[in-house]
C-alpha cells in the first residue's frame, strides 16, 4: 500500500464511527483535534463544543453555511505549525478535509469541507485552556465540498436559538457573498425570523434552528406527526428585491431537497419582509412547490392567517374578498379545508395560508 493513499474513503455524510476504528481504517491520531493521516489522504478534524470551550476552541457555523474552525494549540499564541499548517496547506498537498461532530468514542462524520482559497482563514482571541489568559487563535474558514446528510435516522434541528436582532449597520464590501448577512438586511432578517419562530412555537409546533448535520436554514419548525416545514427568510428593498427572492427560493428548495429523506413530509417556506411588488413571484413560488408569505400589515394576509394552530388543520377562514389570481393559486396549490362555519380556508399542507390580496 503506498504511502498517502490508503483505503478507499466510505464514510457518508451523517455516518457514525467509533474514533479508534476510524483512526484503525485511516490513520491518523486519536488525541488530536486535528488528525493528519500519514497513511492516507485525509486530514481529520473533529469539532466538540462540549469540550472544545474548556480549552478556549470556538468553533463556529456561520449563517453564509461556512464554518469557522478554531486551530490547535491550547496554551500561547496558536501558531502555523504541525496540524495547522497541514488544513492551510491541504489543497497544495492534495488532502482532504474530514470533518467530524464529537471529539471522542463514536462520532459522526460531518462530510468533506476545504479551505475557503479568497479567505482562508483570520486570527482572534480566546483564553488559553481552562480560562487562563487571553491568546491569540487561528480561526480557518472552512466552505463545504460534500457535506449533505440524507440519512433518515439522523434527526433534524436542535431547539430555536433566537439570534440577536440588535446588530451594528456595517457597508456591504464587494465581495459580500449574501446582502441579507450585512447592515440593516441583517437586523431585519433575524426581527423577521424571530418573529416567525415564535407564532410557531405559540400555535404548538417545536421551533428549530439547525444543527451540525443540518443544512444552514434560518429556521423550521415540527409538528407532533414529524412533518417539518423548512424557512429561508429574506429582507426586501426597492433596490435588492428580484436579487434577494431569487437567492431565497434558491436556498430553500435547496433545503427542501437536502432534507427529503431525513423527515416525513417536508414543506418549504419563503418568508419575506413584504409583498412582493410583482405577483409573478407569488406564480413563480407555487410552480416549484414553495409557499411564498410575509408579515401582517405588508398589504395581504397576516401571520396568524397563514400559521394554523397544530392542534387542527386551521383556526381562521381566508380573506373572502380574493383577488381572481390569488384564488387560482389557493384551488391549485393549495387543499381546502373546512373552518366550522362554511367558509372555505386554504392550508399548504395543513400548515402556512396562501398570500391574498386583502385582509379582513
Amino acid at each position: 500500500m503506498l504511502k498517502g493513499h490508503g483505503p478507499k474513503w466510505r464514510l457518508e455524510p451523517g455516518d457514525e464511527i467509533r474514533r479508534v476504528e476510524l483512526h484503525k481504517q485511516y490513520g491518523g491520531s486519536s488525541q488530536n483535534g486535528i488528525s493528519p493521516s500519514s497513511t492516507t489522504n485525509n486530514i481529520l478534524i473533529f469539532t466538540a463544543a462540549s469540550s472544545g470551550h474548556q480549552h478556549g476552541y470556538y468553533d463556529t457555523w456561520n449563517e453564509d453555511g461556512t464554518f469557522h474552525y478554531t486551530g490547535e494549540g491550547q496554551t500561547g499564541d496558536q501558531k502555523m505549525l504541525r496540524g495547522n499548517k497541514a488544513i492551510l496547506e491541504h489543497q497544495e498537498t492534495g488532502k482532504r478535509l474530514r470533518l467530524f461532530d464529537g471529539a471522542r468514542g463514536t462520532v459522526r462524520y460531518l462530510g468533506e469541507w476545504a479551505l475557503d482559497p479568497d479567505d482562508p482563514y483570520s486570527e482572534d482571541e480566546a483564553p488559553a485552556t481552562g480560562g487562563g489568559p487571553l491568546r491569540k487563535d487561528i480561526r480557518f474558514h472552512l466552505v463545504p465540498v460534500k457535506a449533505t446528510i440524507t440519512a433518515p435516522d439522523v434527526g433534524i434541528g436542535q431547539a430555536y436559538v433566537a439570534p440577536a436582532e440588535n446588530v451594528s449597520p456595517a457597508s456591504a464590501v464587494p465581495t459580500t457573498p449574501d446582502p441579507d448577512l450585512v447592515g440593516r438586511n441583517l437586523s431585519t432578517h433575524r426581527r423577521l425570523q424571530n418573529a416567525l419562530a415564535e407564532e410557531a412555537q405559540k400555535r404548538g409546533f417545536t421551533a428549530l434552528s439547525p444543527d451540525a448535520s443540518d443544512p444552514d436554514f434560518d429556521l423550521a419548525w415540527r409538528d407532533a406527526a414529524g412533518r417539518v416545514t423548512v424557512c429561508e427568510v429574506r429582507s426586501l428593498t426597492t433596490a435588492d428585491e428580484a436579487r434577494q427572492l431569487r437567492a431565497g427560493l434558491g436556498q430553500v428548495l435547496d433545503y427542501q431537497d437536502q432534507l427529503r429523506e431525513r423527515a416525513l413530509e417536508a414543506v418549504a417556506v419563503l418568508w419575506v419582509e413584504r409583498a412582493p411588488s410583482e405577483e409573478r413571484w407569488v406564480d413563480l413560488c407555487q410552480r416549484v412547490g414553495v409557499t411564498l408569505a410575509w408579515p401582517p400589515g405588508r398589504t395581504r394576509c397576516s401571520i396568524a392567517e397563514r400559521m394554523p394552530r397544530a392542534s387542527a388543520p386551521c383556526s381562521r377562514p381566508l380573506a373572502s374578498h380574493l383577488s381572481g389570481h390569488a384564488q387560482k393559486v389557493a384551488d391549485s396549490l393549495l387543499s381546502p379545508v373546512p373552518c366550522g362555519a362554511g367558509t372555505r380556508c386554504y392550508v399548504r399542507g395543513h400548515r402556512l395560508y396562501v398570500p391574498c390580496a386583502g385582509g379582513q
